[in-house]
C-alpha cells in the first residue's frame, strides 16, 4: 500500500472517529455553580444569573444578595451555559463584554464553578477583541505543546513502523490515570506521582512492542491487519480504565485551579506557566536527542529509509523499541500536563488522538519536527477561531486549515516530496 492510499484511509478513520465521540456519565453529587458580582468595589444585588444544560434546558435562577453573591445547585457534574439577565441590573451598572453575556462552565463531580460577570464601564469593541485575541493565543499556544508532546512519538512510531497507532491517545490516559492512583488514592505528591506514571507508561508502551507488533512484523502482518489491531487494542485500554475509575471527572489534589494574574491582555495561572515552560523544556530535549546522540541518528535513519539503516549496521528493531519507550513517556507526560489544567477522564486521549493526528499529517508524516509545528498550528487555530465562532467548531477549524495546507503541500510543512509508483 502507498503512502498517499495510507493517507486517505486515515483521514477516512479521523473522521469516524470524530463521529464516534461520547461523553461520560457523571455521578450525582454536590456541585454547584456561583459567583459575586461587583461593580466599583461593591457587590451587586438583585440580579438574576440562569443556569441551564447544554441543551437549554432550564435548572435553576440565582439572584445575587446584598453583598452581590449567588449560587445554583446542579443536578449533576457536566457543561451548563450560564447566562446574566442584563435587565436586572441596577442604573449605571453594565456589563463590560455584551458577548459574555452567556458563559459555558465545566464542573466535575464533587465540585464547583464560578462564573465571572465584569461589571462596569463598558470597554471598547476593539479593546475586547485585542485582549480576547491575546488570551486565546496563549491558550493555543499552551494547548499545542500539550499536543506536540503526545504527537511526536505518534509520528516517530508511523515514520519507522509505518504503523498507524490508535491506540496512542488512550496511552495518553492511562499516564493521566496513573498519576491520579499514586496521587489521590496512595497519597503521593503529584511529582513523584507523575514520574512513577511517565516510567510505567514508558515500560507499558515497550512491553506492547516486544509482546505484541513485533511478533506481528516478523510474521508479516499487514500494516492493514495491524492498524485494526491497534483499534481493538485502544477499546481495551480505554474501557479498562472507564471499568476501574468510572466515568467522572477526577481532579489531581495538587495544583486545582489557582488565581489568575493579569499580565497585560491576558490571565495566567501559575500552573500553565509551569506546563509551558516544562513543555518547552522537553520539546528542546527531544530535539537535542535526535540531532546530537546516537539513539537518535538511528531513530532518524529508521525513519528515512529502514532498509539502509539496517544494512548500515543499525539495530532497527532496538530503535523501534526505543522509539515506543519515548513515545510512551511522552505521551503520559501529556496526558498529566492536559490533567492538571482541566481534569482527568477516560476519553480525554481519544478527544486528543483527532488534533495528534491532524499536527503529524500538517507537519510530516514521520517526522518528529514536522510533528512538533504541526501540533502547534493545530493548538493555535483551534484555540483562536473561538475568539470569532463557536467554540464547539474550533476542531473543525483546525482540520479546515489541514486541508487547505495538505492542497497547497501534500506532504506536509516539513515533509519531504516522495515518488509513488
Amino acid at each position: 500500500m502507498t503512502r498517499v492510499s495510507r493517507l486517505g484511509l486515515l483521514v477516512l478513520l479521523l473522521f469516524a472517529a470524530l463521529g464516534s465521540l461520547g461523553t461520560a456519565a457523571l455521578a450525582q453529587d454536590t456541585e454547584q455553580i456561583g459567583g459575586r458580582l461587583v461593580a466599583d468595589g461593591d457587590g451587586v444585588p438583585g440580579v438574576d444569573i440562569a443556569v441551564a444544560t447544554i441543551d437549554g434546558e432550564l435548572v435553576g435562577v440565582g439572584t445575587s444578595d446584598d453583598n452581590g453573591e449567588w449560587s445554583v445547585e446542579l443536578p449533576e457534574a457536566g457543561t451548563y451555559l450560564v447566562t446574566i439577565d442584563v435587565a436586572t441590573l441596577p442604573a449605571g451598572v453594565e456589563l463590560r463584554d455584551p458577548e459574555r453575556q452567556e458563559l459555558e462552565l465545566r464542573v466535575s463531580e464533587g465540585s464547583s464553578a464560578t462564573a465571572l460577570f465584569a461589571l462596569g464601564e463598558r470597554e471598547e469593541v476593539g479593546s475586547i477583541l485585542l485582549q480576547r485575541l491575546a488570551q486565546s493565543t496563549f491558550n493555543g499556544v499552551k494547548f499545542g505543546l500539550i499536543i506536540a508532546m503526545t504527537a511526536i512519538g505518534l509520528s516517530l512510531i508511523f515514520g519507522t513502523t509505518g504503523l498507524i497507532n490508535f491506540a496512542h491517545g488512550d496511552l495518553v490516559t492511562l499516564g493521566a490515570f496513573l498519576a491520579y492512583t499514586f496521587n489521590v488514592i496512595v497519597g503521593l505528591h503529584l511529582i513523584p506521582s507523575a514520574l512513577i506514571a511517565i516510567v510505567l507508561t514508558a515500560a507499558f508502551s515497550g512491553g506492547i512492542d516486544a509482546g505484541l507488533w513485533r511478533p506481528l512484523r516478523r510474521r508479516g502482518t499487514g500494516l492493514i491487519a495491524m492498524l485494526v489491531i491497534s483499534i481493538g487494542l485502544a477499546f481495551v485500554i480505554r474501557h479498562v480504565i472507564l471499568f476501574f475509575f468510572g466515568g467522572s471527572r477526577r481532579p489531581y489534589n495538587d495544583y486545582p485551579l489557582q488565581l489568575a494574574t493579569q499580565v497585560g491582555p491576558v490571565r495566567v495561572q501559575p500552573v500553565e506557566l509551569w506546563v509551558m515552560g516544562l513543555s518547552v523544556l522537553i520539546l528542546v530535549g527531544v530535539a537535542l536527542m535526535l540531532t546530537r546522540t546516537r539513539l537518535g541518528k538511528g531513530m532518524r535513519a529508521v525513519a528515512d529509509n529502514r532498509d539502509l539503516a539496517e544494512s548500515s549496521g543499525i539495530d532497527v528493531q532496538r530503535v523501534i523499541l526505543s522509539v515506543w519507550i519515548m513515545g510512551g513517556g511522552l505521551t503520559a507526560v501529556g496526558g498529566i500536563f492536559l490533567g492538571m489544567i482541566e481534569s482527568v477522564d477516560y476519553l480525554m486521549g481519544f478527544r486528543l488522538l483527532l488534533l495528534m493526528f491532524a499536527g503529524v499529517i500538517l507537519g510530516g508524516l514521520g517526522t518528529a519536527y514536522g510533528a512538533m509545528l504541526g501540533s502547534l498550528i493545530v493548538g493555535l487555530v483551534s484555540e483562536v477561531s473561538t475568539v470569532f465562532f463557536s467554540s464547539q467548531l474550533k476542531y473543525v477549524w483546525a482540520l479546515g486549515v489541514l486541508i487547505i495546507i495538505l492542497l497547497v503541500r501534500p506532504q506536509g510543512l516539513l515533509g519531504q516530496k516522495e515518488r509513488i509508483g
